[in-house]
């Protein structure tokens, strides 16, 4: 896997993936970008939760469990002095669906957690993530 980022101005660069999908990645106002794209960090954090959403999703399925809605959302903690890496990590999963067994959602969740998502499983030697999961019938 590789990809390629190019320099536009400021701050803004466009990455591009060997998958030939690209993003425009920015700095803010303050720190002399233009704000028109994500931060490096964020998109860190977008990519905890795109891809532990796709393992749970794809766990679930071949569990035959029938998820409607998916949302996740990733709170973070970095530290306060340069590097400022991220030490802790909460991802919350709001699930949607008939009658979804929180036994099965559960164990997608850890599995992604532990095994499969190799992003959070990454910046878990560093950071502390946690797991919040929220079902709701439909």
């Amino acid at each position: 896997m590789n990809a390629e980022i190019t320099w536009l101005e400021n701050m803004t660069f466009v990455a591009t993936a060997d998958s030939g999908h690209g993003v425009v990645i920015d700095a803010p106002v303050d720190k002399g970008g233009n704000n028109r794209g994500s931060s490096p960090m964020e998109l860190l954090l977008m990519g905890v939760g795109s891809c532990t959403g796709i393992d749970v999703l794809n766990i679930l399925k071949k569990a035959k469990q029938q998820v409607t809605s998916l949302r996740v959302n990733v709170e973070s903690v970095r530290e306060q002095a340069d590097p400022k890496i991220f030490t802790a990590i909460k991802v919350i999963y709001h699930f949607k669906g008939k009658e979804l067994s929180r036994k099965h959602v559960e164990r997608a969740v850890s599995l992604s957690a532990e095994k499969y998502c190799c992003v959070s499983i990454m910046l878990g030697k560093t950071a502390e993530i946690t797991h919040e999961i929220h079902i709701e019938d439909e």
